[in-house]
């Protein structure tokens, strides 16, 4: 199930958009496709970001993937716990596997972004 108050970047993270602030974390299709998670390169706190930009990595069992930023703005938290469980990208990728929180640059950025209804389509049109 695709949760409905996302929005979605076509690398396959998501954001969840809270006043001037939006928390990062990658989709359920991502996490099934990188297999078992097992190490996570978190960005950077007070990392100054641009939309698109690549900002750390993600390592399985299967591959490493990049990890994007679907906006533009500063790194304020990252989620620690996942230097400890990497998993929890696995095990709950929209709860306690956010990866980031960003200060929003030009929160109109999120309008570019896929709603969920969109993603769906996007995904059925990768297969």
């Amino acid at each position: 199930m695709i949760p409905q108050d996302l929005r979605y970047h076509k690398e396959h993270e998501w954001i969840r958009v809270e006043g001037q602030q939006a928390t990062l974390g990658i989709s359920d299709f991502a996490q099934d496709a990188l297999g078992d998670v097992v190490y996570i390169d978190l960005p950077k706190v007070e990392a100054a970001v641009t939309a698109n930009q690549e900002i750390g990595e993600i390592e399985s069992t299967k591959a490493t993937s990049s990890l994007y930023t679907p906006v533009s703005g500063t790194v304020v938290k990252v989620n620690t716990e996942l230097q400890d469980h990497p998993e929890l990208l696995n095990t709950d990728p929209y709860g306690r596997g956010w990866i980031a929180v960003i200060e929003l640059a030009d929160p109109k950025e999120v309008e570019a972004l896929m709603t969920a209804s969109e993603y769906e389509q996007f995904l059925a049109s990768q297969s």
